[in-house]
């Protein structure tokens, strides 16, 4: 458990709980100063009131915004918000029907064990077979609070003090936040446009030292849409098993590719690194399940060993209704997610025609997951009616002031530069919040 396969921390908390990590630097992005700016908590944080590991925690960009939205609604203003990371869909009715059956169920009405239901357990096992191709035992199989809960633990697992871990970047926001709770190091790699949002190799070996840990990859992409290609999954994988390096792949937007983009698992497409890989997943996107909070991570059996003794001090088990639903999504059809992803690929398609047509905004076209990222850095420094917007951060805080429409900006995933529009809301909505967009910053 005390190997260096296994984050110190976490291996010896049986015997003597978790002890303080020193305070790192998380990274040299601006996330922490925007966040803080966002919430204007920096006093609360840094005060010794609370703990500076705690406090140095940048609250999530993408929920702030959202916050900022509601509350101008609630002010009776007419926001279109692009901000949210979730479904508009309800949950499949036969989702729900177990879980209120469950409710009635007096087993679930106790504890259970920390790993999660057997049969659930067994069903993700079935289900990763069946969507994936890669074998699981449902002995590795770790059912978690949500799939930040997954992140967490995984990072928890596996990461040390002065550890590095490489994140492409622009990333999702909370990626960051997990590696400096374990005292380590995250090193941005940088993907632009031009490359699809896709890191490289050389990228990769470039941003390599002696104290890289581990490598977070995610395909289909949060907050850019992007999706690699079997061939360059296989390529970082081999480099990955070749270095040593553990891979913790995120995968919970696996079901939502379009045209001709494909989700392939790292670990099955280069089997010789699943003894240094964590698949991370849940039901949140797939089955339009985000309140739920039921996740997964799936991994060799002395990782799980110790994010299950993690878990086992901070939650326990997940809610067991939660759980019961879960298992009735991923032992059910896929119809509704087909049916999501038809709806999704209109409104992709929609998003992607009317934001090239506002002039200086560059949009790739979104091939997975439910976002389009267009770099807007040739927006900045115009004036729109007397204001001169500098970064992706004050351009936003313009889209929202002048044109009541939320937008999350490139500063909350590392990069400044880009936007993250999520197409997960109304046709209408969408069609009216892009022409907003042109008519404040002007078409083409």
């Amino acid at each position: 458990m005390v190997s260096g396969r296994v984050g110190a921390r976490v291996g010896i908390a049986a015997k003597s709980g978790i002890p303080q990590a020193p305070l790192h630097a998380i990274h040299c992005c601006k996330i922490n100063r925007l966040c803080r700016t966002l919430t204007g908590t920096l006093a609360a944080m840094t005060s010794e009131r609370i703990s500076r590991r705690v406090g140095a925690i940048a609250p999530s960009a993408t929920l702030a915004v959202t916050a900022k939205a509601r509350a101008l609604r609630a002010a009776g203003e007419r926001v279109i918000s692009f901000g949210a990371g979730e479904p508009d869909f309800p949950t499949p009715e036969h989702i729900v029907e177990a879980a209120a059956a469950a409710c009635r169920d007096p087993q679930h009405h106790k504890y259970t064990p920390v790993g999660g239901l057997e049969d659930l357990r067994e069903a993700v096992a079935v289900k990763t077979r069946r969507d994936s191709g890669l074998e699981v035992d449902p002995a590795d199989v770790l059912i978690t609070n949500g799939g930040k809960h997954a992140v967490y633990n995984a990072i928890a697992a596996v990461v040390d003090a002065g550890d590095e871990v490489l994140l492409p970047t622009p990333y999702w926001t909370t990626y960051p936040e997990p590696i400096a709770l374990s005292g380590g190091v995250t090193v941005p790699v940088l993907a632009t446009a031009v490359s699809g949002f896709r890191v490289s190799l050389d990228q990769l070996e470039a941003a390599r030292t002696p104290r890289t840990k581990a490598l977070i990859f995610v395909s289909p992409s949060n907050p850019t849409g992007a999706v690699y290609p079997r061939s360059e999954i296989e390529q970082i994988g081999r480099w990955a098993a070749e270095h040593g390096v553990w891979v913790l792949t995120d995968e919970i937007y696996e079901h939502l590719t379009y045209g001709d983009a494909q989700h392939h698992s790292m670990p099955v497409v280069v089997p010789e690194l699943q003894d240094r890989c964590i698949v991370l997943n849940g039901v949140a996107k797939t089955y339009a399940m985000t309140g739920w909070r039921v996740g997964w991570m799936i991994g060799p059996s002395d990782a799980m060993a110790a994010a299950r003794n993690l878990q086992s001090h901070c939650t326990s088990n997940v809610c067991n209704v939660a759980q019961a639903a879960a298992l009735a999504a991923v032992s059910g059809p896929l119809d509704a997610v087909v049916e999501m992803r038809r709806h999704f690929d209109r409104r992709r398609q929609t998003m992607h025609r009317l934001l090239s047509g506002i002039e200086g905004l560059v949009c790739p076209e979104p091939e997975g997951a439910f976002y389009a990222y267009p770099d807007a850095s040739g927006l900045l420094g115009r004036d729109y009616g007397g204001v001169r917007p500098a970064t992706t951060l004050e351009l936003a805080d313009l889209l929202l002031d002048r044109a009541k429409v939320a937008v999350v900006p490139g500063e909350a995933f590392g990069a400044s530069g880009g936007l993250r529009l999520s197409f997960a809301l109304g046709d209408d909505d969408l069609g009216e919040g892009v022409g907003r967009m042109v008519d404040l910053l002007g078409g083409g």
